[in-house]
């Protein structure tokens, strides 16, 4: 019997038994089921200093907006963070998966964890999954060779870049840094580019929206800028929903009258409560 418990006890870490299932049912003609698309834009840059990452806050199913306050950048490391899109558990769980690894790593070595060592193992965890784990990744940080972004895919590709975007607004995003990008930024500069370039994918894709927030880090350490800017306020009422009496016509009435119940109480002997 214990044996059985035991052998019925489900392993830890993804399973992807419907995978198989999906194949199945496509080679007999059946459609296969479809995934949940999501929408975001975030985005990463180099400057002078440091490092400037940056994301908006909605959160979708489909075309329904299922979070405005999300927060998409991730911590990793006193000196480094993560921006994710794609599905908002798939990001989250990998970043908390990486970061005790990296904190592992820090305690063995006593250093600063480079932030070379954080892409190595995102990118051999992704690709092992080969794009199952949707996860699209801006890692950003500042270790003892300087600043760097790494931007990663779903399937474990990833190259060291000084801006990049990811998400259904990246183009949008890449826009801005295209013609707003140069070297040696200064700080204000950087967030203010950063800003604008969220704004563009806030504005022009309906999976992006909401607020601003920013991450900077540098060798002093890290600041979450949380939210930097309302990009979409939320408007006010003009109008008013109260109405008078007899606005309405009442076209017909009916009245149903309710039976009498009587209500028994239940008598309570105080003596035997004395002597329990």
């Amino acid at each position: 019997m214990a044996l059985d418990v035991a052998t019925s006890i489900p392993s830890a870490g993804f399973k992807f038994d419907n995978c198989l299932r999906n194949a199945y049912l496509s080679s007999k003609g059946f459609p296969v089921p479809k995934a949940k698309k999501t929408g975001t834009t975030i985005v990463g840059i180099v400057y002078q200093d440091g490092v400037v990452l940056g994301a908006d806050t909605r959160a979708t199913v489909g075309s329904i907006v299922a979070d405005k306050n999300c927060s998409k950048i991730h911590y990793l490391a006193p000196n480094m963070y993560c921006c994710g899109a794609g599905t908002a558990a798939d990001t989250e769980q990998v970043c908390r998966m990486i970061s005790s690894q990296l904190e592992l790593h820090r305690l063995a070595t006593d250093r600063v964890v480079p932030v070379a060592v954080a892409d190595n193992l995102i990118t051999q965890h992704l690709f092992r999954y080969q794009g199952h784990v949707s996860a699209a990744l801006i890692i950003g940080g500042v270790d003892l060779s300087g600043s760097s972004i790494y931007i990663v895919s779903p399937y474990g590709s990833s190259e060291k870049l000084p801006y990049g975007t990811m998400g259904s607004g990246s183009l949008a995003a890449m826009a801005v840094f295209e013609r707003g990008w140069k070297p040696d930024m200064k700080l204000d500069e950087a967030k203010m580019l950063v800003r604008d370039a969220i704004a563009a994918g806030i504005f022009n894709d309906l999976g992006s929206g909401s607020n601003v927030d920013l991450c900077v880090i540098t060798r002093a350490g890290a600041e979450m800028i949380r939210p930097y800017e309302v990009a979409n306020v939320k408007g006010q009422i003009q109008g008013t929903y109260r109405y008078a009496p007899g606005t309405t016509a009442v076209l017909s009435s009916k009245t149903v009258p309710l039976e009498i119940v009587e209500v028994v109480r239940p008598v309570v002997n105080d003596d035997a409560m004395e002597i329990a």
